[in-house]
């Protein structure tokens, strides 16, 4: 399994996140040029190797018509009250007209939401009024486009983090001085372990918290993975420890991971309903939701509820099928699931790029087209998802 391990014991910024992963590719240089391309006004970004504690890495400048701004500890600013202020109307703008593929730009805006719900809860009005203070200028949204446009390039099957070191003391913002973590990267961190220390400053910013928060699949130690490409993305600032992000990618074994079923009998719920709890299961993290017919007492018809869970999501389940279903009660089972290691690539066609699934081990290899990018083709082109696909076949 393709996983990409990221080392957060100095914390995250986007600027770092984005040097870390910019050297796991193959050429740099060609993706720093491609990012130029992409339309962010006025932004242009260099990267340039610096080290820290005598470990050499990558660090990226971002200038705004030709000036690198004075950046704080990671390149974050937070005195930028000479700064246009940018609201989640005028970023989703600027995003709606980047050079990216449609599913950057959706990341791009998950994440500015994530922001966004957290400064609304910082300073205690809508996500309508905020203000990006910290993170709304055009220098922070060329980190969460990098970020994105990285993360679509890898693709891995997972990622892993480890705790975030979100450093100590205080720091100097456009509101006044505040405590570190800063409000906004507080809340956006709810649910993942962070720590302090004696390093006193700000390592984590609100944009490198949401960027791990929509990204990272787990956090926690570094598995058994054998790596493939190690990146460190450097900030600007010196500490006593090298002041970067390590991206570590490689390969996990997929020995077989322990799964749920929950199963309950229902004959009293209409065929609305039942399709209403399945979504409600699937969007709650179900890794499979399916229904069968069966015969129940009374010769009642009846319908076996079958929800297949990671072990950590039981009790979430459990309440949905309890909310969600007639029953009264719920059956539970493990299994040891086997199942082949899935990574993506694009392919460029007549018709756009297409994302095409791989699927591989145990001897076998199967690639299949991912059927939404499949279905968008045909509904722009007029055509059915047969003639695309035998369009494709023609021009490989």
């Amino acid at each position: 399994m393709k996983t990409l391990y990221l080392d957060c014991g100095m914390g995250a910024a986007g600027d770092m996140l984005t040097a870390a992963l910019l050297e796991l590719l193959p050429d740099p240089d060609g993706f720093i040029a491609e990012l130029n391309a992409v339309g962010i006004p006025g932004v242009t970004i260099e990267k340039e190797q610096v080290s820290k504690c005598g470990i050499g890495g990558t660090h990226i400048a971002v200038k705004i018509n030709g000036v690198e701004e004075d950046e704080a500890a990671h390149g974050h600013h937070h005195d930028e009250h000479h700064h246009h202020h940018s609201g989640m109307h005028d970023i989703k703008h600027i995003v709606h007209h980047l050079s990216v593929p449609e599913r950057v730009r959706k990341d791009v805006l998950g994440v500015y939401t994530l922001i966004a719900e957290a400064e609304s809860h910082a300073h205690g009005v809508p996500v309508t009024d905020i203000h990006f203070h910290e993170v709304g200028t055009m220098d922070a949204v060329a980190d969460v486009t990098a970020v994105c446009l990285l993360m679509d390039r890898i693709a891995p099957d997972q990622v892993i983090a480890s705790p975030v070191h979100v450093g100590s003391g205080q720091v100097q913002c456009a509101h006044g001085i505040l405590p570190v973590p800063a409000p906004a990267t507080a809340y956006i961190l709810r649910d993942v372990p962070i720590y302090g220390g004696g390093i006193r400053g700000e390592l984590c910013t609100p944009t490198g918290a949401a960027l791990l928060k929509y990204f990272v699949t787990e956090f926690g130690d570094m598995p058994v993975m054998k790596m493939t490409a190690i990146g460190y993305g450097m900030g600007k600032k010196d500490f006593p420890a090298a002041n970067c992000v390590r991206a570590m990618l490689g390969e996990t074994e997929s020995a077989g991971d322990i799964i749920l079923e929950l199963n309950c009998n229902v004959d009293d719920m209409t065929g609305e309903a039942v399709g209403f709890a399945m979504e409600a299961l699937f969007a709650a993290g179900a890794l499979d939701v399916y229904t069968v017919p069966i015969g129940m007492k009374k010769s009642r018809p009846g319908t076996l509820f079958c929800v297949m869970c990671r072990p950590e999501d039981r009790e979430k389940m459990v309440k949905l099928l309890f909310r969600h279903t007639t029953t009264i009660g719920i059956r539970e089972k493990a299994y040891k699931r086997y199942t082949l290691d899935r990574s993506m690539e694009t392919v460029r066609t007549p018709y756009g790029e297409v994302r095409s699934k791989i699927s591989t081990g145990y001897g076998v290899t199967r690639q299949k087209y991912e059927y939404e990018d499949l279905a968008r083709a045909a509904r722009e082109n007029d055509l059915s998802v047969s003639q695309i696909l035998a369009d494709m076949a023609k021009h490989n």
